[in-house]
């Protein structure tokens, strides 16, 4: 059941409901990391490949970074985004304002507003090649862990 102040995601026909939690319960040193370098930290933690961060400021206006990688297939692909999700949401307090693609899983996007997680199959990866799309981007040096 919905309550006020949840978020209803309703995606192909699944309908996902994330709880907002209280923001006090957020530690202080979750404040200072990126919100780009905590889905990063997921997608790592998922054993996602070929990891990549994009720094849009100033050459988009609807979002400041892009999180691109890849998954082997479409269970690791959606636990890729299952887990960006919650760890942004547990760390961050963010959810994501709407989330594309997660039931084919060959190109999950997920839309944290200045932030945008893609989790692409090796095949669509290829395709799409966001990378060269948004080749005018800053790609970030990502910290080791």
């Amino acid at each position: 059941m919905v309550s006020p102040g949840d978020l209803l995601i309703v995606g192909y026909g699944q309908e996902r409901v994330l709880r907002k939690d209280r923001t006090e319960q957020i530690p202080e040193s979750a404040a200072s990391t990126p919100t780009w370098l905590i889905a990063v930290r997921a997608a790592e933690s998922k054993k996602a490949t070929e990891i990549k961060v994009l720094d849009l400021t100033g050459i988009t206006s609807f979002a400041d970074f892009f999180v691109i990688c890849t998954g082997a297939n479409q269970r690791q692909i959606q636990a890729i985004s299952e887990e960006v999700g919650i760890q942004l949401k547990q760390q961050a307090a963010e959810l994501p304002t709407s989330v594309e693609g997660y039931s084919q899983a060959e190109w999950v996007l997920a839309d944290y507003g200045d932030l945008l997680v893609h989790i692409f199959s090796p095949k669509a990866r290829e395709y799409y090649s966001l990378e060269r799309l948004w080749r005018g981007a800053k790609a970030l040096e990502i910290p080791a862990a």
